[in-house]
């Protein structure tokens, strides 16, 4: 936003804060809109929690399926990079069983209690998904530093072939979540642990070749541990993502300042504050604001709404968007940080 514009609105701010316009009070009805409140997408949102279901429920399946064959050829072969991705195969399976859980409970509908209903059932379980991660690499490294104490004698043709087994199970596993994991957080907590097993499986692979071709036996829990750290590694990023939105951050997707710097250009409106932006759950964003109008403004406030409804649905992808509309901020209690008017677009960094 240039200078000149921040000016105009820092000081049309100001005059509407000082000027009480008596008929035009904070609690007078006449002062607001309460019909400024949309909801969009929800075919979209429920098509898309369909296909995740389908893709939960299949991988489900493929990793129970095998679960079983890598746990008796961990303990046969004596390998722990073996009963480590094994044990990565239960934790997947829990995992996957958790997010349809999670998905199942979502689906409750609101009430007047839970007035967005079970929602964040599903950020709930990427959480504990993300954060079962670290407690099984935690593991597998204790676990790791025993064994190089003393390496025990490993069947390395047994591992590679239940290795290999387990790397395609994983692979079909990871390709069937992979869609839907960019549209749900919870799933992506599901297809952090089959990538996590997937790592595992490719140690197993090379381990149960070197063990064969050169009987080096202490590969075994070298590897271990460097699959545990990438397990870490890579749950981070979904463990700071669940965070951001327990704590109600704005979206990385949604450039606050942006969105009210466009509304702020639609004739009639002089100032947008007390904005909010949060993620209820993956794929449903909401949005509330005031909105401070033109006392002069004789144009339908019905139609000005439509267009703030709007750019938010489509231009910012918001789906819950609530706007109240105000002729002065007198008696307005709320916080009321417009430290967008002094920036047109989310810093960078």
């Amino acid at each position: 936003m240039t200078g000149s514009h921040s000016g105009k609105r820092v000081g049309e701010h100001r005059h509407h804060a000082t000027h009480d316009h008596h008929s035009h009070d904070h609690d007078d009805h006449s002062g607001h809109d309460h019909h400024g409140h949309g909801h969009h997408g929800h075919d979209h949102s429920h098509d898309l929690r369909g296909a995740s279901k389908r893709s939960l429920t299949i991988a489900l399946i493929l990793i129970a399926g095998f679960m079983l064959t890598e746990v008796v050829g961990g303990i046969l072969s004596g390998s722990l990079a073996l009963l480590s991705d094994a044990g990565h195969m239960i934790t997947d399976a829990a995992s996957i069983a958790l997010a349809l859980f999670a998905m199942k409970v979502a689906e409750r509908p609101p009430s007047a209690e839970r007035t967005f209903g079970y929602r964040r059932a599903e950020v709930l379980a990427a959480m504990m998904n993300a954060l079962s991660l670290w407690l099984i690499a935690a593991w597998v490294i204790f676990e790791a530093y025993h064994r190089i104490q003393d390496v025990p004698e490993i069947e390395g043709g047994l591992m590679l072939v239940v290795g290999i087994l387990g790397l395609l199970v994983n692979v079909a596993a990871a390709w069937v979540l992979h869609r839907s994991s960019k549209h749900s957080m919870n799933v992506e907590g599901a297809l952090r642990h089959v990538m996590a097993d997937l790592m595992g499986s490719v140690g197993v692979v090379i381990s149960g070749i070197l063990i064969v071709t050169l009987n080096w036996t202490i590969i075994d829990p070298i590897l271990s541990v460097l699959i545990a750290a990438l397990v870490a590694h890579s749950s981070w990023s979904l463990t700071v993502k669940v965070f951001k939105v327990l704590l109600e951050g704005v979206p990385d997707h949604i450039d606050v300042y942006r969105l009210c710097s466009d509304m702020e250009d639609v004739e009639g409106v002089t100032l947008i504050h007390d904005v909010h932006v949060w993620t209820i759950s993956s794929g449903l964003e909401a949005l509330t604001a005031h909105v401070l109008i033109d006392p002069s403004f004789e144009a339908d406030t019905e139609a000005l709404l439509r267009r703030l409804r709007r750019i938010a649905h489509e231009d910012f992808e918001i789906d819950h968007v609530t706007i109240q509309v105000e002729e002065t901020v007198t008696g307005c209690t709320e916080d009321h940080h417009v430290g967008h008017l002094l920036a047109r677009s989310r810093p960078l960094g």
